[in-house]
């Protein structure tokens, strides 16, 4: 069943987070060993760890509906000892069609542990890392969804350049870096990435492919690496190029120390 187009377009910033990672179920017990008092009804409090696709699927809620019911979007943050809403808002519309803001219910609740899916923070990258470097610690084979040059590097401390850019011809193949499942294909109706594809290829790692001129792969869908997801679009600039990104435990990585030094 698919949601109307204004609800995708607010959903699909959550996705990428409920995409990739999950959280255990149950509540937390009345008060945790950081001070936090019980979550209320209708919510959930964010542990360490927490992915926003574990917390849809362990819940059976679907991921557009807890992006919609929480206003999340790129990079979809999730921070520990954050209220995340797991029920529909009361008088609200459980498409999310009224602004639900995800909050933080105690002023101990740390701003450091979060920038994405998983609540972790995105540590940066050394300038002495090589090429493929972590590769073989992922436990993927990885390769480029792309042959072209990067146009724009990875900076973890830059909000805007969470991933790298590739420069390709408008219509090249865009293919999955690794095997995995395709958990969010559409119009993310967000400024940035366009039409967007994002594949989980283990409890930890995914990747997102943005810019796209067209998808190709369905939500479900098991692909393989180097199987073909969608193809290359433009930036909000025209330039013809796509977006990639690489996410660890929630966080952004530099995709360069996963994919091979050649193409």
């Amino acid at each position: 069943m698919r949601d109307p187009p204004p609800t995708r377009m607010r959903l699909a910033a959550l996705l990428v987070a409920l995409v990739l990672g999950g959280c255990a179920g149950g509540g937390l017990a009345p008060v945790d060993d950081r001070g936090y008092g019980p979550a209320p009804a209708g919510f959930y409090r964010i542990r360490s760890g927490d992915t926003l696709s574990e917390i849809a699927e362990r819940r059976r809620i679907s991921m557009r509906k807890l992006a919609a019911w929480n206003d999340l979007g790129p990079p979809y943050p999730l921070y520990a000892g954050q209220l995340l809403r797991i029920e529909p808002p009361r008088g609200g519309s459980k498409s999310g069609s009224k602004r639900t803001v995800v909050a933080r219910s105690s002023p101990r609740a740390s701003t450091k542990t979060g920038t994405q899916v998983r609540a972790k923070t995105s540590a940066p990258v050394s300038a002495s890392a090589k090429p493929g470097s972590s590769a073989r610690a992922s436990g993927l084979a990885w390769a480029w969804p792309v042959s072209g040059r990067v146009v724009q590097g990875y900076r973890s401390s830059d909000r805007t350049r969470q991933g790298i850019r590739i420069a390709a011809a408008v219509g090249t193949p865009v293919a999955a870096a690794a095997d995995g499942e395709v958990v969010y294909s559409g119009s993310s109706g967000l400024a940035g990435y366009g039409n967007l594809i994002i594949v989980k290829h283990s409890p930890r790692y995914l990747s997102a492919y943005g810019f796209n001129r067209r998808v190709l792969a369905s939500e479900g869908a098991s692909v393989k690496r180097g199987q073909q997801l969608a193809e290359v679009g433009q930036a909000a600039d025209g330039q013809p190029m796509l977006h990639f990104e690489i996410r660890r435990d929630g966080a952004t990585v530099d995709p360069l120390l996963f994919l091979p030094a050649s193409r």
